[in-house]
């Protein structure tokens, strides 16, 4: 593949990839089944606003971002873009899909929005333009501190949840189930959706940083 094909392929898959969970969030919300962690915050949040999830998402992505400052994070356009298009993809699909009440509607659309969910993060994670401000937060915090990624995210995503919960929030059978099929889900889609080097180029795009699973 030519260098030029090459980035082509990555930015179709960074964008379609942001769009798509975006999407697959949507999704989790009109099921109503419970949201993945960051979500309960956004619809907490919302809820106390009145600003639509979306916009919530946007505003605290941008907060997120800022507190890499003083992690000394430095963000690639995957990162920035994460801020803005995952939120308009919410709110643009809510707008499209009808409310749904019954139970035989709503865990196909639960099933599907993790299953998106898995396919996106895939997508935009192996496009290798950065992490997330949320994953970025957590390895940032992983390097001042020392501690492991896992402890950084378990610490953030309870704290993230609780207070989302405390606002309003949904949890439920979908935050459990998304919670323990995200990681196989995601890496499945990583090796699918993985990158050829460039022409003339021996680097092979690999993603995220080491243990760094997975939202935006």
């Amino acid at each position: 593949m030519s260098a030029k094909g090459h980035l082509a392929r990555r930015l179709l898959q960074l964008y379609t990839g942001l769009a798509l969970y975006g999407a697959s969030s949507a999704l989790l919300v009109e099921a109503g089944l419970g949201l993945e962690p960051w979500n309960v915050l956004h619809q907490g949040l919302a809820r106390l606003t009145g600003l639509t999830i979306g916009v919530v998402s946007i505003v605290v992505g941008a907060a997120v971002l800022l507190l890499w400052i003083p992690l000394r994070q430095r963000p690639g356009l995957g990162t920035v873009s994460n801020v803005f298009v995952v939120g308009i993809a919410m709110d643009g699909t809510l707008a499209l899909v009808p409310e749904a009440d019954a139970l035989a509607v709503r865990v196909p659309l639960l099933l599907a929005g993790i299953v998106l969910n898995g396919v996106a993060t895939g997508l935009y994670i192996a496009a290798s333009f950065g992490p997330g401000p949320r994953d970025g937060l957590m390895t940032g915090l992983h390097r001042r501190t020392g501690r492991s990624i896992r402890l950084m995210r378990t610490a953030v995503e309870v704290a993230v949840v609780v207070t989302g919960f405390a606002l309003g929030g949904t949890i439920g059978v979908g935050t459990l189930l998304y919670a323990v099929s995200i990681g196989p889900l995601a890496q499945l889609f990583l090796r699918v959706f993985a990158l050829p080097p460039a022409s003339g180029s021996t680097v092979v795009a690999t993603g995220s940083p080491r243990g760094a699973i997975l939202r935006p």
